[in-house]
C-alpha cells in the first residue's frame, strides 16, 4: 500500500518535533501536525516560559543582596508585565526556531487538528472544525502531551482560580496568592511570586513538599521557602472554596487522612485566605476525540498503554510523552521516546539499526526543579531503597564546604549519593543547589556507564566549581571528604 509519509507525529511539542527531525535524518519521509504553535507545551506555556521567569525572579531577589553591600536601589517603577513579556519573548522565539529546525530538516508541518479513520490515516480539519485534508503515514506516532488536571469545585476561570497556563499569561501580581499542590511546578511559581513579594501559601495532600524528591531535599528546600516567608500546610486538602465580599478567595482545607469522629475534622479544619488560586496538582492526557475507540485502544484514565518501541495494540501506531501510561510527564523523556520510534520505524522501514533500547529506562531518567535552590536527583531515592530491604550507603557533602558556593553566596544545598557499599556502584544521587540541574549530569553519566564512585572522586575537577561538590561527594562515599 502506498503512504504520504514514512511516520508522521501528531503534535509538535518535545515529542513530536524532536522524533520527526530525528527520523528525517535517518531518510524517512516525515510530518508533524499541529493545532497550535511548534513546541508544544513545553516551549509555549511551559518549561521555556517559566524559566525564563525564574530567571527574572532571581535577578529581582538579588537587589537585597546588593542592599548588603551599599548598594540602593528603588523599585517603585517596577512593572510586572514587562517581566511577562520578556518570558513571552523567549518563547516565541523558540517556537520559530523550531519551524526553522522542522524546515532545515524537511519535515512537513501540516496546521490542523488529526483524527483517526484507520490506524494509518488522518483526517485533518481545520479551526472551525471542516475537514479540509486526509494524509496517511506507515506509522503514525501520537504525540499529543497534556494539560493542567481539573479539580472538580476548582475549576479555572483564568482570573481567579487560575492553572500554570494562566500563571504564566497573567501580566499583574496578586498581593496573596494560595498555591495548590507542592510538587515541581507548584514550588517553582512559588519560588517566582514570593521573589516579587507576593504572599505565598502552599496547601500539598502528601505529607511532605516535592513528594518525588529524596526526603532530605524535601526538608532542606521547605525550611529555605520558609526562611522566604512561604507558609506550608502538608498533609491537608482542599475542601471548599468560596468568593469573600471583598473580591477576594476563601480556601477550607482539612487533614487529607482523617480519623475520629466529624467533629475532629471540623475541629482540624483551617481557612486560608487570598487573591489568586494556583491549582498544580498534575497534568491530563490530550487522548480525547481522536478517535483511538475506532482501532481497538484502551485507555487507562486517558493514558495509553504501550509495549515495546511505544508501540500501542494498533500495529504500526505508536504513543509517546505524557500521554503515556506509567511514564513520567517530562519533556526529555517524551523527546527520548521519539527518538526510540523513528529509529525502530527506520530499522523495519530498512533504513537504519535498530535502537539499543526498547524503552526508556526510568532508572537514569533526570528529575530536576529549578527554584532556588535548584534540586535534582536520578535513580533510587533513600526511601525506596529501605522499603525494597537493599543494603546502601547514604553519603552527603554540603555545598557550604564548596569554595565557590561560599564565594558567590550560595551556600545552601548538598550533593547526596547512594551507593552499593560493595561494589561502589552509584545507586542515586541527589544535588541541592545552585546549579544542581546541570551539575547531575556528571553522576548521571558515571552511573549510567557503570563508574563507581571512586571513579568518580579520581577525576580532577577545575577549582574553584561547583562540581567540585559532586567530586567530594563521591570522596564522601569512600569516607575520604578533603573539605569536611
Amino acid at each position: 500500500m502506498q503512504f504520504d509519509y514514512d511516520i508522521l507525529f501528531i503534535g509538535a511539542g518535545p515529542a513530536g518535533y524532536v522524533g520527526a527531525i530525528r527520523a528525517s535524518q535517518l531518510g524517512l519521509k516525515t510530518a508533524v501536525v499541529e493545532r497550535d504553535k511548534l513546541g508544544g507545551v513545553c516551549l509555549n506555556i511551559g518549561c521555556i516560559p517559566s524559566k525564563a521567569l525564574i530567571e527574572q525572579a532571581t535577578r529581582y531577589s538579588v537587589l537585597e543582596e546588593l542592599a548588603k553591600v551599599g548598594v540602593t536601589y528603588d523599585t517603585t517603577g517596577f512593572d510586572y508585565s514587562k517581566v511577562q513579556a520578556f518570558s513571552r519573548t523567549a518563547a516565541e522565539k523558540l517556537s520559530k526556531g523550531v519551524d526553522f529546525l522542522l524546515k532545515k530538516n524537511k519535515v512537513d508541518i501540516i496546521s490542523g487538528t488529526a483524527s483517526f479513520i484507520d490506524k494509518n490515516t488522518l483526517s485533518i480539519t481545520d479551526g472551525e472544525g471542516k475537514e479540509y485534508k486526509k494524509v496517511s503515514a506507515y506509522a503514525i506516532v501520537i504525540a499529543t502531551g497534556s494539560r493542567p488536571r481539573l479539580i472538580p469545585g476548582f475549576e479555572f476561570d483564568e482570573t481567579k482560580v487560575i492553572s500554570s497556563t494562566g500563571a504564566l499569561m497573567m501580566k499583574d501580581l496578586p498581593q496573596r496568592l494560595i498555591i495548590l499542590g507542592a510538587g515541581a511546578i507548584g514550588m517553582e511559581f512559588a519560588y517566582i511570586m514570593n521573589s516579587f513579594g507576593v504572599e505565598v501559601t502552599m496547601v500539598e495532600m502528601l505529607d511532605r513538599i516535592l513528594p518525588m524528591e529524596d526526603a532530605d531535599v524535601s526538608s532542606a528546600v521547605k525550611a529555605v521557602f520558609e526562611k522566604r516567608g512561604v507558609r506550608f500546610y502538608t498533609g491537608m486538602k482542599a475542601v471548599r472554596l468560596e468568593k469573600t465580599d471583598s473580591g477576594g478567595l476563601r480556601l477550607i482545607i482539612e487533614p487529607a487522612q482523617i480519623e475520629g469522629s466529624p467533629q475532629q475534622q471540623e475541629k482540624d479544619r483551617a481557612i486560608l485566605e487570598g487573591d489568586r488560586l494556583l491549582v498544580s496538582t498534575g497534568r491530563s492526557p490530550n487522548t480525547e476525540n481522536l478517535g483511538l475507540d475506532k482501532l481497538g485502544i484502551q485507555l487507562d484514565r486517558g493514558y495509553i498503554q504501550v509495549h515495546d518501541y511505544y508501540e500501542t495494540d494498533a500495529q504500526g501506531l505508536y504513543a509517546v510523552g505524557d500521554i503515556v501510561a506509567g511514564e513520567a510527564q517530562l519533556a526529555h523523556v517524551a523527546s527520548a521516546q521519539a527518538e526510540v520510534v523513528a529509529e525502530r520505524v527506520a530499522y523495519v522501514l530498512g533504513k537504519g539499526p535498530n535502537p539499543h533500547l526498547s524503552r526508556i529506562d526510568k532508572h537514569f531518567v533526570p528529575q530536576a526543579v529549578y527554584c532556588e535552590p535548584q534540586n535534582a536527583s536520578f535513580g533510587f531515592k533513600e526511601a525506596e531503597l529501605q522499603k525494597q530491604g537493599l543494603h546502601y550507603k547514604s553519603s552527603t557533602f554540603p555545598f557550604r564546604a564548596i569554595g565557590k558556593a561560599v564565594a558567590t553566596g550560595h551556600p545552601e544545598g548538598f550533593v547526596k549519593l547512594l551507593t552499593d557499599p560493595a561494589t561502589g556502584e552509584i545507586l542515586g544521587a541527589s544535588v541541592l543547589g545552585s546549579g544542581a540541574t546541570d551539575l547531575i549530569h556528571e553522576l548521571l553519566l558515571a552511573s549510567q556507564n557503570e563508574l563507581t564512585a571512586e571513579e568518580v572522586a579520581a577525576m580532577i575537577h577545575a577549582h574553584p566549581t561547583l562540581a567540585e561538590g559532586v567530586k567530594e561527594g563521591a570522596l564522601s562515599a569512600l569516607d575520604r571528604a578533603i573539605h569536611l
